[in-house]
Protein backbone atom coordinates (compact mmCIF):
# COMPACT_ATOMS: atom_id res chain seq x y z
CA UNK A 1 0.00 0.00 0.00
CA UNK A 2 1.10 3.26 -1.05
CA UNK A 3 1.04 6.38 1.73
CA UNK A 4 0.41 9.81 0.63
CA UNK A 5 3.12 11.70 0.61
CA UNK A 6 2.37 14.17 3.55
CA UNK A 7 1.50 11.01 5.27
CA UNK A 8 5.06 9.44 4.54
CA UNK A 9 6.86 13.09 5.64
CA UNK A 10 5.16 13.08 8.60
CA UNK A 11 5.86 9.61 9.67
CA UNK A 12 9.89 9.55 8.41
CA UNK A 13 9.89 12.59 10.55
CA UNK A 14 8.41 10.87 13.38
CA UNK A 15 11.07 7.96 12.92
CA UNK A 16 13.79 10.54 12.88
CA UNK A 17 13.16 12.23 16.06
CA UNK A 18 13.02 8.86 17.86
CA UNK A 19 16.65 9.24 19.04
CA UNK A 20 16.23 12.43 20.62
CA UNK A 21 13.18 11.36 22.18
CA UNK A 22 14.63 8.38 23.33
CA UNK A 23 17.40 10.18 24.87
CA UNK A 24 15.49 12.33 26.63
CA UNK A 25 13.43 9.64 28.50
CA UNK A 26 16.68 8.35 29.80
CA UNK A 27 17.83 11.29 31.34
CA UNK A 28 14.42 11.94 32.67
CA UNK A 29 14.63 8.53 34.61
CA UNK A 30 18.32 8.74 34.83
CA UNK A 31 19.76 7.26 37.81
CA UNK A 32 17.52 4.02 37.17
CA UNK A 33 20.10 1.55 38.27
CA UNK A 34 23.80 2.07 39.97
CA UNK A 35 26.56 4.19 38.69
CA UNK A 36 29.72 3.07 38.74
CA UNK A 37 32.95 6.00 39.87
CA UNK A 38 36.23 4.93 38.55
CA UNK A 39 39.26 5.85 40.52
CA UNK A 40 42.36 5.64 38.54
CA UNK A 41 44.26 5.25 41.75
CA UNK A 42 44.45 2.75 44.84
CA UNK A 43 42.37 2.50 47.20
CA UNK A 44 42.93 4.70 50.41
CA UNK A 45 44.36 7.71 49.03
CA UNK A 46 43.28 11.73 48.41
CA UNK A 47 41.20 10.64 45.31
CA UNK A 48 39.26 7.73 46.80
CA UNK A 49 38.71 9.56 49.89
CA UNK A 50 37.61 12.14 47.77
CA UNK A 51 35.00 10.08 45.32
CA UNK A 52 33.64 8.35 48.75
CA UNK A 53 33.06 11.40 49.82
CA UNK A 54 30.81 13.08 46.81
CA UNK A 55 29.66 9.31 45.87
CA UNK A 56 27.57 8.74 49.19
CA UNK A 57 26.20 12.28 49.44
CA UNK A 58 24.76 11.67 45.39
CA UNK A 59 23.73 8.45 46.34
CA UNK A 60 21.74 9.73 49.08
CA UNK A 61 20.18 12.34 46.51
CA UNK A 62 19.63 10.74 43.58
CA UNK A 63 18.42 7.18 45.31
CA UNK A 64 20.97 4.41 43.73
CA UNK A 65 24.20 3.61 44.71
CA UNK A 66 27.18 5.14 43.45
CA UNK A 67 29.94 2.53 43.52
CA UNK A 68 33.30 3.31 43.92
CA UNK A 69 35.97 1.16 41.63
CA UNK A 70 39.36 1.58 42.12
CA UNK A 71 41.38 0.64 38.52
CA UNK A 72 45.02 1.55 39.41
CA UNK A 73 47.73 1.31 36.87
CA UNK A 74 50.16 3.26 34.25
CA UNK A 75 49.62 6.47 36.10
CA UNK A 76 45.75 6.68 36.06
CA UNK A 77 45.73 5.55 32.18
CA UNK A 78 43.92 2.34 32.73
CA UNK A 79 40.94 3.32 34.68
CA UNK A 80 40.95 6.75 32.00
CA UNK A 81 40.83 4.37 29.24
CA UNK A 82 38.15 1.89 30.78
CA UNK A 83 36.02 4.99 31.29
CA UNK A 84 36.52 6.22 27.45
CA UNK A 85 35.35 2.94 26.12
CA UNK A 86 31.91 2.70 28.72
CA UNK A 87 29.13 3.33 27.09
CA UNK A 88 28.06 7.00 26.90
CA UNK A 89 24.79 6.54 29.39
CA UNK A 90 25.60 8.08 32.74
CA UNK A 91 26.53 5.00 34.34
CA UNK A 92 29.90 4.79 34.13
CA UNK A 93 31.72 7.88 35.22
CA UNK A 94 35.46 8.98 36.20
CA UNK A 95 37.67 10.99 39.07
CA UNK A 96 39.14 13.17 37.06
CA UNK A 97 42.26 14.88 38.01
CA UNK A 98 45.55 17.27 37.10
CA UNK A 99 47.12 13.75 36.43
CA UNK A 100 44.81 13.58 32.97
CA UNK A 101 46.08 16.59 32.44
CA UNK A 102 49.60 15.72 32.50
CA UNK A 103 49.53 12.37 30.98
CA UNK A 104 48.10 14.35 27.52
CA UNK A 105 51.06 15.64 27.44
CA UNK A 106 53.37 13.28 29.05
CA UNK A 107 52.78 10.25 26.93
CA UNK A 108 53.27 9.98 23.54
CA UNK A 109 51.09 7.03 22.64
CA UNK A 110 47.57 6.67 24.54
CA UNK A 111 44.98 5.02 22.85
CA UNK A 112 42.41 7.96 23.42
CA UNK A 113 42.79 11.93 23.78
CA UNK A 114 42.06 13.19 27.12
CA UNK A 115 40.48 16.32 26.18
CA UNK A 116 38.41 14.81 23.84
CA UNK A 117 37.38 11.80 24.88
CA UNK A 118 36.24 12.75 28.52
CA UNK A 119 33.23 14.79 28.49
CA UNK A 120 33.70 16.77 31.73
CA UNK A 121 30.68 16.82 34.13
CA UNK A 122 31.69 18.94 37.58
CA UNK A 123 34.62 19.77 39.46
CA UNK A 124 35.02 19.06 42.89
CA UNK A 125 37.92 21.13 44.62
CA UNK A 126 41.16 21.98 44.04
CA UNK A 127 44.05 21.43 45.83
CA UNK A 128 47.51 22.68 47.36
CA UNK A 129 50.88 21.88 47.39
CA UNK A 130 52.98 23.32 49.91
CA UNK A 131 56.76 23.52 49.29
CA UNK A 132 58.51 22.44 52.55
CA UNK A 133 61.99 21.79 52.99
CA UNK A 134 64.16 19.87 55.32
CA UNK A 135 65.13 22.20 58.76
CA UNK A 136 68.87 21.73 57.43
CA UNK A 137 68.21 23.92 54.98
CA UNK A 138 69.54 27.60 55.82
CA UNK A 139 66.19 29.33 53.77
CA UNK A 140 63.42 30.53 56.01
CA UNK A 141 61.36 32.44 52.72
CA UNK A 142 61.43 31.60 48.78
CA UNK A 143 64.33 34.54 48.07
CA UNK A 144 66.56 33.43 50.27
CA UNK A 145 65.86 29.28 48.49
CA UNK A 146 66.18 30.85 45.29
CA UNK A 147 69.50 32.38 46.47
CA UNK A 148 70.73 29.17 48.04
CA UNK A 149 69.84 26.78 45.32
CA UNK A 150 71.33 29.22 42.62
CA UNK A 151 74.68 29.17 44.23
CA UNK A 152 74.46 25.53 44.79
CA UNK A 153 73.66 24.31 40.96
CA UNK A 154 72.86 20.45 40.84
CA UNK A 155 73.42 20.41 44.55
CA UNK A 156 69.71 20.12 46.07
CA UNK A 157 67.63 16.91 45.58
CA UNK A 158 64.00 17.61 44.77
CA UNK A 159 62.12 14.55 45.63
CA UNK A 160 58.41 13.75 44.15
CA UNK A 161 56.44 10.67 44.69
CA UNK A 162 57.29 9.75 40.68
CA UNK A 163 57.63 11.17 37.23
CA UNK A 164 54.77 13.18 36.28
CA UNK A 165 53.23 13.29 39.26
CA UNK A 166 51.68 16.31 40.18
CA UNK A 167 54.41 17.58 42.76
CA UNK A 168 56.64 16.72 40.18
CA UNK A 169 55.76 18.97 37.22
CA UNK A 170 54.81 22.09 40.57
CA UNK A 171 58.44 21.51 41.37
CA UNK A 172 59.51 21.71 37.59
CA UNK A 173 57.60 25.04 37.48
CA UNK A 174 59.29 26.24 39.95
CA UNK A 175 62.72 25.31 38.74
CA UNK A 176 61.90 26.90 35.30
CA UNK A 177 60.16 30.41 36.42
CA UNK A 178 62.82 30.61 39.58
CA UNK A 179 65.36 30.11 37.18
CA UNK A 180 67.14 27.80 39.34
CA UNK A 181 68.95 23.90 38.99
CA UNK A 182 67.18 21.46 41.06
CA UNK A 183 68.13 17.72 40.99
CA UNK A 184 64.86 15.35 40.77
CA UNK A 185 64.68 12.34 42.59
CA UNK A 186 61.55 10.28 41.63
CA UNK A 187 60.44 7.78 44.45
CA UNK A 188 57.15 5.50 44.20
CA UNK A 189 55.06 7.58 46.57
CA UNK A 190 54.83 10.32 48.81
CA UNK A 191 55.17 9.22 51.90
CA UNK A 192 58.79 7.35 51.27
CA UNK A 193 59.65 11.41 49.45
CA UNK A 194 58.79 12.12 53.18
CA UNK A 195 61.30 9.95 54.93
CA UNK A 196 63.95 10.89 52.82
CA UNK A 197 63.51 14.70 53.19
CA UNK A 198 63.23 13.95 57.12
CA UNK A 199 66.49 11.94 56.50
CA UNK A 200 68.01 14.63 54.82
CA UNK A 201 68.58 12.71 51.53
CA UNK A 202 66.35 15.49 49.41
CA UNK A 203 66.02 18.75 50.77
CA UNK A 204 62.73 20.08 49.00
CA UNK A 205 59.30 18.62 48.17
CA UNK A 206 56.32 19.89 46.78
CA UNK A 207 53.66 18.11 48.36
CA UNK A 208 50.06 17.66 48.79
CA UNK A 209 48.58 19.28 52.42
CA UNK A 210 47.86 16.09 53.38
CA UNK A 211 51.49 14.31 53.46
CA UNK A 212 53.31 17.68 54.65
CA UNK A 213 50.95 18.51 57.84
CA UNK A 214 51.87 16.97 60.16
CA UNK A 215 55.66 16.74 60.01
CA UNK A 216 55.44 20.64 59.51
CA UNK A 217 53.13 21.57 62.81
CA UNK A 218 55.70 19.09 64.73
CA UNK A 219 58.29 21.49 63.30
CA UNK A 220 60.23 18.65 61.33
CA UNK A 221 59.59 20.49 58.61
CA UNK A 222 59.41 23.84 57.00
CA UNK A 223 57.43 24.92 55.15
CA UNK A 224 58.40 28.22 52.76
CA UNK A 225 55.25 28.59 50.83
CA UNK A 226 52.12 27.27 49.49
CA UNK A 227 51.75 26.54 45.36
CA UNK A 228 48.18 28.21 44.96
CA UNK A 229 47.12 31.55 43.81
CA UNK A 230 45.81 32.16 47.52
CA UNK A 231 46.93 31.52 50.93
CA UNK A 232 45.58 28.47 52.26
CA UNK A 233 43.55 28.58 55.12
CA UNK A 234 45.55 25.71 57.14
CA UNK A 235 48.19 27.54 57.33
CA UNK A 236 47.34 31.06 56.97
CA UNK A 237 50.82 32.69 57.91
CA UNK A 238 52.58 31.04 54.96
CA UNK A 239 52.78 32.98 51.52
CA UNK A 240 52.25 31.84 48.29
CA UNK A 241 54.84 30.94 45.79
CA UNK A 242 53.73 33.61 43.38
CA UNK A 243 54.11 36.32 46.12
CA UNK A 244 57.87 35.74 45.15
CA UNK A 245 57.84 34.32 41.59
CA UNK A 246 54.99 36.16 39.78
CA UNK A 247 52.69 34.01 37.97
CA UNK A 248 53.56 30.67 39.77
CA UNK A 249 50.35 28.54 40.34
CA UNK A 250 50.23 24.63 40.88
CA UNK A 251 46.96 23.19 42.38
CA UNK A 252 45.61 19.55 42.09
CA UNK A 253 42.03 19.40 40.13
CA UNK A 254 40.14 16.84 41.01
CA UNK A 255 36.18 16.60 39.40
CA UNK A 256 34.02 14.08 37.29
CA UNK A 257 33.92 13.17 33.78
CA UNK A 258 32.19 11.01 31.63
CA UNK A 259 32.33 9.15 27.73
CA UNK A 260 32.06 11.71 25.45
CA UNK A 261 28.70 11.83 24.30
CA UNK A 262 26.97 11.35 27.47
CA UNK A 263 23.71 12.96 26.76
CA UNK A 264 23.69 16.51 27.50
CA UNK A 265 20.89 16.21 29.97
CA UNK A 266 22.43 13.50 31.83
CA UNK A 267 25.70 15.86 32.48
CA UNK A 268 23.64 18.98 33.33
CA UNK A 269 21.47 16.69 35.88
CA UNK A 270 24.91 16.05 37.60
CA UNK A 271 26.26 18.95 37.35
CA UNK A 272 23.54 20.73 39.02
CA UNK A 273 23.40 17.95 41.59
CA UNK A 274 27.52 17.89 42.53
CA UNK A 275 26.88 21.47 42.75
CA UNK A 276 24.29 21.14 45.40
CA UNK A 277 26.96 18.72 46.99
CA UNK A 278 29.42 21.35 47.15
CA UNK A 279 27.17 23.92 49.16
CA UNK A 280 25.87 21.75 51.55
CA UNK A 281 27.82 22.57 54.71
CA UNK A 282 28.64 19.17 56.23
CA UNK A 283 30.06 17.78 53.00
CA UNK A 284 31.83 21.38 52.16
CA UNK A 285 33.32 21.35 55.62
CA UNK A 286 34.64 18.27 54.56
CA UNK A 287 36.01 18.83 51.58
CA UNK A 288 37.85 21.79 53.26
CA UNK A 289 38.86 19.90 55.76
CA UNK A 290 41.17 17.98 53.31
CA UNK A 291 43.32 21.40 52.43
CA UNK A 292 40.96 22.49 49.21
CA UNK A 293 38.78 24.90 47.60
CA UNK A 294 35.22 23.73 46.28
CA UNK A 295 34.95 24.12 42.71
CA UNK A 296 31.72 24.70 41.95
CA UNK A 297 30.70 25.79 38.06
CA UNK A 298 29.35 24.03 34.85
CA UNK A 299 30.27 21.20 32.92
CA UNK A 300 32.07 23.98 30.56
CA UNK A 301 33.52 25.95 33.37
CA UNK A 302 35.43 22.50 34.51
CA UNK A 303 36.37 21.75 30.93
CA UNK A 304 38.20 25.21 30.97
CA UNK A 305 40.02 24.32 33.75
CA UNK A 306 41.27 20.89 32.59
CA UNK A 307 42.14 22.23 29.18
CA UNK A 308 44.14 24.92 30.78
CA UNK A 309 45.57 22.79 33.18
CA UNK A 310 46.61 20.56 30.10
CA UNK A 311 48.35 23.60 28.14
CA UNK A 312 50.34 24.86 31.21
CA UNK A 313 51.73 21.36 32.27
CA UNK A 314 52.14 20.55 28.72
CA UNK A 315 54.72 23.45 28.08
CA UNK A 316 56.54 22.36 31.52
CA UNK A 317 56.92 18.83 30.21
CA UNK A 318 58.34 19.97 27.25
CA UNK A 319 60.47 22.65 28.81
CA UNK A 320 61.77 20.30 31.26
CA UNK A 321 61.64 17.16 28.68
CA UNK A 322 60.62 15.00 31.03
CA UNK A 323 59.63 11.83 29.73
CA UNK A 324 57.77 8.66 31.40
CA UNK A 325 59.03 5.84 33.06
Amino acid sequence: MKLPRRNFLHLAAGAAALPAVSRIARAQTYPSRPIRVIVPFAAGGQSDILARLIGQWLSERLGQPFVIENRPGAAANIGTEAVVRAPPDGYTLLLVSTTNAINATLYDRLNFDFLRDIAPVAGIISLPLVMVVNPSVPAKTVPEFTAYAKANPGKINLGSPGIGTPPHVAGELFKMMAGVDLVHVPYRGGGAVVSDLLGGQVQVFFGSTSLTIEQIRAGKLRPLAVTTATRWEGLPDIPTVGDFVSGYEASSLFGLGGPKQTPAAIIDRLNREINAALDDPTLKTRLIELGGTVLTGSPADFGKLLADDTEKWGKVIKFADIKPE
